[in-house]
């Protein structure tokens, strides 16, 4: 990038005043958010106010609009739902509401509103805005406030960010509390599973979404379910029929379970609604399977957020205060939100009105209009559910004498299973013919392949590990026996998954050309590590799962600091020299500092942290955290920085350390991991497919340019297949890590919010863009 870059110093927020309100149903991450409003607007000089209860409260005054400070916002970082209140106000919907609104706000100075809320929320918030100057004349004319006041506090700044566990808003790829509210349902999918299989059940899931299907999509997808009902894509004529074959089939398979999702709002192509109770009684008369209704009702909305959600709503509640700071009277409204992995900012009105246009297109019938209005990331959804969920019988498959070999290489990480089951079903829907190599590269060489089928992927989604077995061991010790290998199985195409271990392989595979004519097939990397230390790609499977295993646990280590007073947790994560884990654990657990090896430091900062602790232990927040990456250096061990912890902080505070280890490694795979895992793995292998039409002369498959080897990465907005030779400069290999990291620039964030002073560069932020309507045609984004 040549810009040059622009920092948020020269944004004072002296004499401004902020204030904050949560509307509407409540979502996990809404504190998380309000904490970063909160903490980023103190940082900037402005003075912050709590609006409880939602819109009523700003409607009621008095003791419901408070000024806040630093540590009003203290802990609440964990905690679901949102600890400022909200409630449905049926006053702020009469003018003689907003008028009492305006006069409480202005009584107090309040002239920018940040709005956590769903589409209601933002409308009414949009129009007290355009009402402002109106209502404050009228307050004069009673003579409740003075002709100074009018001129001081003439226009109202609002900014929203969406609080939805629904992610029903246009023009967001992920709304707040979306991410945990699929952390709730998988989490009840995989409980009932175990007990399903137990009894040859089927279960029919209740998830919630009265007009948008995106939980029960995704989760649907998450776990691999036979059938799901959503509101956007009504059933075809005869789904009775359909569904009850592929329940048998299923059974006939020797699948030992069946699970059916359903959304609230699920309807038919007539518009009558499809019940939970009415699919366990279809699926009982006619096919007498013992089958149970499970309702999730508002679990679904409870429990602690995320890490995603937690991350999401700091970056938004940050770009929320600069968007308030940025803004002019002529700023329209603007919703911060995400697309990809970018944060951007939406006029809040033309997001409202598209959201609106979706449910108008669904209460006309025009179904497929409605799924493309959800935006590309709901398309390439649904296709991808469709593709996996449904075996076609084999006399409809294409037949394209093409084997393709699938291998797991590196450490394990959540999320690889999930790719080889996508993989492979794409694969045999494609018409290839599937082949499972054992222990990556070391099996590869001793012959360790066989050919894998539809059913023997089934329920991998949420398994954790890699059920394939994964070696670190690169091929280029190998190349001669697995050369043979490819020959003996004439294998056509290669996709591996794993992590910097995949990369470094699937470049010396390209760089064997030369001498190994076998490996002149199409080759695919799918990056996949905790670690997240792959080129090419700004989220690797597998960090997600890492991550919440972080947070989780920095969350009962605050718990127990709060319980004793005056300590300090010194805990080390993994990720060898990437510190992406250190980095934003520390961001979604509240964590006072996290030293990374991309941020060299010396013992003079070490001793600012020191200090900048002790001084915290003279407030009401009595405790600290330290993240440290494993290899961040050499020398400040984590027994080094324990160790000057302690002596320093002597009297003021003790010392805990805390290694993480492997558990970071393990467990079942997050909501975002399975199905970015399934996602890209199917891309990629359609990727393949095309690859392998193209290379195909003359009875064989040559393949021997550059864009033949490629790894599948998330840029951005975007998934882009980039060939390794290129990403060769862009990597450090010594340290095993990209030259440029994305999340660096998420540093400064950690710091402001734990009260340190920084510079933060703002360059990517401040331009308002329109909501675009996607044609079907284009690219997906990396939108999970």
């Amino acid at each position: 990038m040549d810009h040059q870059p622009k920092f948020f110093e020269n944004l004072s927020g002296t004499g401004k005043a902020i204030g904050v309100l949560t509307s509407g149903g409540d979502a996990q991450g809404m504190n998380a958010a309000v904490r970063a409003v909160v903490r980023m607007g103190i940082y900037v000089k402005a003075k912050v106010y709590f609006v409880y209860e939602g819109y009523q409260g700003m409607v009621d005054g008095g003791d419901n609009i408070v000024e806040v400070s630093w540590e009003s916002v203290s802990s609440i970082l964990q905690v679901g739902g949102t600890v400022i209140g909200s409630a449905r106000c049926k006053s702020f919907r009469t003018r003689e509401g907003r008028l009492q609104a305006a006069y409480n706000l202005v009584q107090r100075g309040i002239t920018n509103l940040c709005v956590i809320g769903g589409d209601g929320s933002l409308t009414g918030a949009n129009l007290f805005r355009e009402e402002w100057s109106g209502l404050l004349e009228e307050l004069a004319q009673k003579g409740n406030i003075d002709e100074e006041a009018v001129k001081k506090y003439a226009y109202l700044n609002i900014v929203g960010m969406v609080g939805s566990i629904d992610n029903d808003f246009c023009g967001t790829d992920m709304t707040i509390g979306t991410d945990s509210a699929l952390h709730r349902i998988i989490e009840v999918v995989d409980a009932i599973m175990t007990t399903a299989q137990s009894h040859q059940r089927t279960f029919v899931l209740e998830v919630m979404g009265r007009h948008c299907g995106y939980l029960a999509l995704v989760s649907a997808l998450a776990c691999g379910a036979d059938w799901v009902f959503i509101p956007e894509y009504p059933p075809e004529e005869g789904w009775e029929d359909s569904m009850c074959v592929k329940l048998s089939e299923n059974r006939a398979r020797k699948k030992r379970l069946n699970i059916i999702i359903v959304a609230e709002g699920a309807i038919d192509c007539h518009n009558k609604p499809i019940t939970s109770e009415k699919v366990k009684d279809l699926v009982v008369q006619r096919l007498g399977f013992d089958t149970r209704v499970t309702i999730l009702g508002h679990v679904q909305r409870g429990g602690t957020p995320s890490a995603f959600d937690r991350i999401l709503a700091s970056r938004m509640g940050v770009e929320a205060v600069l968007a308030l700071l940025e803004a002019t009277p002529a700023t329209p409204a603007c919703v911060v939100s995400l697309s990809g992995n970018q944060a951007v900012r939406l006029p809040l009105m033309e997001c409202v009105q598209m959201t609106q246009e979706v449910q108008k297109a669904m209460d006309e019938g025009r179904f497929l209009e409605a799924v493309r209005l959800r935006g590309r990331s709901f398309e390439n959804n649904l296709n991808t559910y469709k593709l996996l969920s449904h075996k076609k019988p084999d006399a409809e498959l294409p037949k394209t004498n093409f084997n393709v070999a699938v291998l797991n290489v590196g450490a394990p990480a959540a999320g690889m299973n999930a790719a080889v089951r996508a993989a492979v079903r794409v694969g045999i829907t494609e018409g290839h013919k599937m082949f499972a190599v054992i222990d990556g590269f070391e099996g590869f060489a001793r012959g360790k392949i066989k050919e894998i089928s539809w059913g023997d992927v089934g329920g991998w989604t949420g398994q954790g590990g890699s059920i394939l077995g994964t070696k670190r061991t690169l091929p280029a010790k190998y190349l001669e026996k697995i050369a043979d290998q490819m020959r003996t199985n004439n294998i056509n195409a290669l996709m591996v998954i794993g992590g910097f271990e995949a990369y470094e392989s699937c470049l010396q595979l390209h760089e064997a050309r030369s001498r190994f004519e076998e490996f002149c097939v199409p080759i695919c990397v799918l990056p996949a590590t905790i670690s997240n230390n792959v080129p090419g790609t700004d989220f690797s499977i597998g960090a997600d799962t890492a991550l919440n295993a972080i947070v989780e646990t920095c969350d009962r280590i605050k718990q127990s600091a709060s319980g004793t007073k005056r300590r300090v947790f010194i805990i080390e994560t993994m990720g060898g020299y990437c510190g992406y884990l250190a980095n934003m654990g520390a961001l979604a657990a509240g964590a006072d500092a996290a030293y990374i090896f991309e941020e060299q430091f010396d013992i003079r900062e070490l001793q600012a942290n020191v200090e900048h602790l002790t001084e915290k232990m003279k407030t009401s927040i009595q405790r600290g955290l330290v993240l440290r990456n494993e290899n961040c250096n050499e020398n400040y061990t984590t027994d080094f920085i324990y160790q000057l912890y302690s002596e320093e902080g002597k009297g003021v505070f003790d010392c805990r350390k805390n290694v993480l280890g492997h558990m970071q490694q393990g467990g079942a795979p997050s909501p975002f991991d399975r199905n970015f895992g399934t996602k890209i793995s199917a891309k990629a292998m359609q990727w393949i497919s095309k690859k392998l039409k193209e290379t195909y002369r003359k009875g064989k498959v040559f393949a021997n340019t550059d864009d033949s080897v490629c790894l599948l990465g998330m840029r951005r907005r975007n998934l882009v297949f980039q060939p390794v030779a290129e990403l060769k400069n862009e990597t450090d290999f010594v340290h095993r890590i990209p030259k440029e990291q994305w999340w660096l620039k998420l540093r400064p964030l950690m710091k402001i919010l734990a009260k340190y002073k920084t510079s933060y560069d703002v360059s990517d932020s401040g331009q308002l863009e329109h909501v675009a309507m996607h044609s079907p045609k284009e690219a997906e984004t990396g939108a999970i």
